[in-house]
């Protein structure tokens, strides 16, 4: 049996179209990547109406009605992020938590000129969570989404950078982005822009590689490091922010490096104690390194790249009721499909995705072969028996038929 890994096709990326060229950035993926990813902002105008996505509607229900808790939320004025303690309070009679929003503190707080920020809308906003969803499969790095609601002529941080690339959908209103280049370019997660807040500031100074007003419909792309600040103009802004924590070569060499001490620790020579009364590496450095060396060139941080990969964003929501009356009016004509966003991995006739992993027997081999195009299949083509343990484990789910 090969042991060559077989990936299973989300189709979240292709439904409706690729999110980057329909709604983004009207470029292909490919012209995208040969020319503005990780190199170069990119302004769209007019590329896509975003009001399906997101509203002021859509903002007031998250803040009054959906018993959202911090970090859900964080609201900032002038650079400044208020303290939690001063826009929550506790939920009342059956909801003994401290720390839901409290939408009056919250009124108050815009009516003075802070912005709202809606943070990780993909888990809290279906629009979003399914537009967030196919646009990391597209992408194949991870993407979060916030929200940012700001009153007219008020901005809430100051010149910065961020440490993942972001596109900006401008919603409604209008804002007004002075972007200048990186003091320090391609960050890592761990260096943000507090670490080089000086640089940053003379930087904000300079004159402005983009200084431009975001309109409805307009996108913007920063990759990581570009220095950016906002204000609104004349209305109530909203804008959302895709982030996309890309994954980085210094990340797969910390893999790689995590990879090759596993190995070390089945070598009872590198578990062996240093001498005593060592003061320094000194003659072992040299023993060491060789022995490191060797175990970089042998070890596969693949495995570990994927289960890393996996951990870092969830599979399409999944619905418990729903799942329950599929797995008990299974028939032969039951419409199924691979639920998306699984990240799923078949490697000999093991199983990997999001929510685990499960060894298929080879009686099951061929359907699991005609699971991996993502379609539409019927139960009684699959086997009931296969199906049903694909619907408990959460790997299928009903499709429409």
């Amino acid at each position: 049996m090969s042991t060559v890994p077989t990936t299973l096709r989300d189709t979240a990326a292709e439904f409706e179209g690729r999110v980057l060229e329909t709604r983004l950035t009207g470029l292909s993926r490919e012209e995208f990547a040969l020319d503005v990813w990780g190199r170069t902002p990119l302004l769209t105008r007019g590329v896509s109406d975003f009001s399906d996505l997101f509203s002021a509607s859509a903002a007031d229900e998250l803040v009054s009605r959906r018993g959202l808790r911090t970090p859900f939320l964080r609201v900032a004025k002038d650079g400044v992020t208020a303290a939690e303690s001063s826009f929550t309070s506790p939920g009342g009679v059956g909801a003994s938590v401290a720390d839901q929003l409290d939408d009056t503190a919250l009124w108050r707080s815009f009516n003075d000129g802070s912005t709202l920020v809606l943070q990780a809308l993909q888990r809290t906003w279906e629009p979003i969570t399914d537009l967030v969803t196919r646009l990391g499969t597209e992408l194949g790095h991870p993407v979060q989404a916030n929200a940012y609601v700001t009153p007219p002529q008020n901005r809430g941080f100051d010149a910065h950078y961020d440490v993942h690339d972001v596109f900006v959908l401008q919603v409604s209103g209008t804002k007004r982005w002075i972007v200048h280049e990186p003091v320090h370019p391609d960050p890592l997660r761990d260096q943000p822009w507090t670490a080089h807040r000086a640089a940053v500031a003379d930087a904000a100074r300079s004159e402005a590689s983009i200084d431009t007003v975001l309109e409805p419909g307009d996108v913007l792309y920063l990759p990581r490091g570009w220095l950016h600040a906002a204000e609104a103009l004349g209305a109530v802004s909203i804008h959302l922010t895709l982030g996309v924590h890309t994954w980085t070569r210094h990340a797969l060499a910390e893999q790689l490096a995590m990879s090759a001490l596993a190995l070390l620790g089945e070598d009872a020579e590198m578990r062996g104690s240093l001498p005593l009364g060592v003061d320094g590496p000194g003659d072992e450095l040299a023993f060491v390194r060789r022995r490191l060396v060797a175990a970089l060139t042998e070890a596969d941080p693949t495995p570990l790249f994927h289960r890393t990969r996996r951990g870092q964003a969830r599979p399409a929501p999944l619905g418990p009721l729903a799942q329950l009356a599929a797995v008990e009016s299974l028939a032969p004509d039951t419409p199924v499909r691979l639920r998306e966003a699984l990240e799923p991995r078949l490697v000999g006739r093991r199983l990997t995705t999001r929510v685990g992993w499960l060894d298929v027997p080879e009686t099951d081999s061929a359907a699991a072969l005609q699971i991996l195009d993502g379609a539409t299949h019927t139960a009684g083509d699959l086997g009931l028996p296969f199906v049903e343990r694909l619907l408990r484990a959460g790997v299928l789910v009903p499709a429409e038929s």
